[in-house]
C-alpha cells in the first residue's frame, strides 16, 4: 500500500540543511528522515541554486507563503465580469497578452477591469483537470513545431527567372511607416489533398487577405492574387515580398496587371517575411497542418480572415487591424509602432 504524501516538516528541513552542510548525498539524507530520494531532490532544487545555500528557515516560510498563494481566491473567480471577458475572448483565439492590453482600451475607467497576462496563463493551468482546462488550452496559441531544414526543398523547386532581390527593395517597406508594401505566402494543406490557401498581410496594418486557391500552380496563385490586390485603392498597392516559391514564377505578370512590384526574400530567410510567418502561425489555430482546404469554404475561410483581423495586436498598439486598415482606405493619418 502506498503511504500518503505528506509535507515537509520543520525538523526535516533541518536535517537536510545539517546534511548537505556535513557533505552528506540525497540517499543519505532520504534515509534518515524516511523520504524518498526524489523528495530531498525537489526540495533543495526549489530553493536554491547550489546545494550549500539551502537553508531551512528559509525553504520553510517560501513553502508558507506559496501555500498561502494557492489558498487565494484566483482574480477571475471573484469577478464574474472579468472572467465572462477573459473566457470570451480566449474562445476567440486571442492570446492572453492580447486580452490584457485590450482590457485597458476597452474599460479605460474601470480599474477592476484589469488583469496581467500571467495571470490568465496561471488561471488556464491551475483548473482542474477536465472539459473547460482543456478547452482553453487548446485556445492558446501552440508553440510551433521545429521547422525543418528548408534548403533541400528550394534546391528542389528551381529558381524563379528575373526574380528582384528583396535588398533592392525600397527603404520605405522596411520603416513600415508607408502602407501598401504587403508580404506573402501560401499555407499549405494535407499532402494528399494538395491543398493550400494563399496569405497577404499589409505590413504597416497586419491587415490580412485570406485566398482561397482551387490550386496553388503558378497561373492560379497569379490570377487569385491578382484578384484579391485589385480590389484595393492604388495607395494601398506598392510592392509585395514573397518567398522564392514556384507558385510565384509569373510574378512579371503579377506586377503587370496590378502594378505592384514582386520581390523575393533571401532563401531559407522566413524572418525577412516576419509579419507573414507571424500571421501564417495565428492561422495554423483555425487550419491545423494536414488541413483538406477542398472541404473547407469561402465563407469559412472569410469569417477566419474577419476573426484574424479583429484580434488585437501588440505591434499596434492593441488596436486591431479592422480599425486601423479602413482608416488607410480614407487616407487617413496613423501612427504605428514599427
Amino acid at each position: 500500500m502506498t503511504k500518503p504524501y505528506t509535507r515537509l516538516q520543520d525538523h526535516e528541513r533541518e536535517t537536510i540543511s545539517r546534511g548537505l552542510s556535513a557533505g552528506w548525498t540525497f540517499t543519505r539524507i532520504a534515509a534518515i528522515i524516511n523520504r524518498d530520494v526524489s523528495t530531498v531532490s525537489r526540495e533543495v532544487k526549489k530553493n536554491c541554486s547550489l546545494r550549500r545555500c539551502y537553508r531551512a528557515l528559509r525553504a520553510h516560510e517560501q513553502a508558507i507563503q506559496t501555500r498561502h498563494r494557492l489558498k487565494q481566491q484566483k482574480k477571475l473567480d471573484s469577478d464574474p465580469a472579468l472572467q465572462t471577458y477573459v473566457l470570451t475572448n480566449l474562445r476567440q483565439q486571442w492570446s492572453p497578452q492580447e486580452i490584457a492590453s485590450r482590457l485597458v482600451k476597452d474599460y479605460p475607467q474601470d480599474m477592476t477591469m484589469r488583469i496581467s497576462h500571467e495571470s490568465i496563463y496561471t488561471y488556464i493551468y491551475c483548473l482542474p483537470r477536465g472539459s473547460l482546462r482543456k478547452e482553453l488550452i487548446t485556445c492558446l496559441r501552440q508553440e510551433r513545431k521545429l521547422r525543418q531544414n528548408r534548403k533541400h526543398s528550394h534546391d528542389k523547386r528551381g529558381r524563379i527567372t528575373n526574380a528582384i532581390s528583396i535588398t533592392d527593395r525600397p527603404a520605405e517597406v522596411t520603416e513600415r511607416i508607408i502602407p501598401g508594401h504587403w508580404e506573402g505566402d501560401l499555407v499549405m494543406g494535407s499532402k494528399a489533398s494538395n491543398s493550400a490557401v494563399g496569405t497577404l498581410v499589409e505590413r504597416t496594418t497586419r491587415y490580412l487577405l485570406l485566398v482561397p486557391l482551387e490550386a496553388h500552380d503558378a497561373l492560379t496563385v497569379r490570377q487569385e492574387f491578382a484578384k484579391a490586390m485589385k480590389k484595393l485603392p492604388r495607395h494601398l498597392k506598392r510592392t509585395l515580398t514573397y518567398d522564392r516559391g514556384l507558385e510565384m514564377a509569373e510574378h512579371e505578370l503579377f506586377t503587370k496587371e496590378t502594378k505592384i512590384k514582386v520581390f523575393f526574400a533571401d532563401p531559407y530567410s522566413p524572418w525577412q517575411r516576419g509579419t507573414n510567418e507571424n500571421t501564417n502561425g495565428l492561422l495554423r489555430q483555425y487550419f491545423p497542418k494536414g488541413t483538406d482546404f477542398r472541404t473547407i469554404t469561402r465563407r469559412e475561410i472569410q469569417q477566419v480572415q474577419d476573426r484574424l483581423n479583429g484580434r488585437p495586436r501588440k505591434a499596434l498598439n492593441f488596436e486591431m487591424p479592422n480599425e486601423v486598415f479602413p482608416r488607410l482606405l480614407t487616407h487617413q493619418n496613423i501612427a504605428l509602432e514599427g
